[in-house]
């Protein structure tokens, strides 16, 4: 993104995961806004550019490295060359920058001469919004708790890959991707829908994260879509929307094929219901 002469005002963070906290800083941004990621390293609910797809605002991407270094007032000064005609600057009540972390929003008001507009802790049903909380929830396949948190569906995206062979032949057909950049939730089975390349929607689907524990051993993330067999040429994205069971071993495929229907029944009934 190049420096820009509309910006007037930014909000500052790594918001990954784009959650319901982070959408309360964008709210204060008007209509020239920007979002600006400080890169951790530690992003994987929303790694890299995924950000992109939970705002309309455009977004400006800085490496913690390349920051990491600068007093207070070489900061502010960092962030005018960025945005010549600044006004504001939005954070969240726990921010904190320059080296070693040692200024916070206080700082900010004292060094910059235009708006501080710092936002309040963000909770949900008594409990606040991080995204360190959502991760948790995550791994223990709290799904539900983590798409509210979310605001939206916890969803993760990658390329096609070759499955076993088995499934179609055996079992059911599965879409397989690779999604190593995004955290994977508990390993499980998960009602979930499931969007192919670039159609518009998703399809309802039932999907599996984990290791095939019955088959191979190999580590998989595998959707079945329920409204049709549907070819994916490139990637898909699955969208997940709450947990079935525990990721187990079986003694035969046939025990598997029949714990796959319930499966199936299961995600058909509450997809079912959601769409209603």
């Amino acid at each position: 993104m190049n420096k820009s002469n509309k910006t007037t005002a930014i909000a500052i963070g790594g918001f990954d995961g784009m959650h319901i906290g982070h959408q309360h800083l964008f709210r204060e941004l008007g209509d020239a806004g920007c979002i600006v990621v400080i890169e951790t390293g530690y992003a994987n609910l929303t790694p890299k550019k995924e950000r992109e797809n939970f705002t309309q605002y455009p977004i400006l991407y800085l490496e913690l490295d390349d920051i990491r270094h600068l007093n207070g007032e070489k900061f502010i000064e960092f962030l005018k060359g960025k945005f010549q005609f600044l006004e504001k600057i939005v954070v969240g009540y726990d921010f904190h920058f320059g080296k070693d972390r040692k200024y916070s929003f206080d700082d900010l008001k004292t060094l910059f001469s235009g708006e501080v507009k710092v936002v309040k802790e963000v909770t949900l049903h008594d409990d606040s919004i991080h995204s360190h909380k959502i991760r948790q929830k995550l791994s223990i396949g709290d799904i539900k708790g983590a798409n509210a948190f979310l605001g939206h569906n916890y969803t993760i995206r990658g390329n096609q890959e070759s499955g076993q062979g088995i499934g179609k032949k055996e079992l059911v057909a599965t879409i397989n991707i690779s999604a190593s950049e995004f955290l994977t939730p508990k390993e499980g089975v998960y009602v979930s829908l499931t969007r192919i390349d670039d159609e518009e929607h998703y399809h309802p689907s039932v999907s599996f994260v984990g290791h095939r524990e019955t088959t191979d051993g190999s580590f998989a993330i595998e959707s079945h879509i329920l409204d049709g067999e549907v070819c994916c040429t490139d990637k898909a994205s699955i969208s997940f929307i709450s947990y079935i069971r525990d990721n187990k071993k079986f003694d035969s495929l046939d025990e598997l094929k029949i714990a796959i229907k319930k499966d199936i029944s299961i995600a058909t009934k509450e997809l079912k219901v959601l769409s209603l």
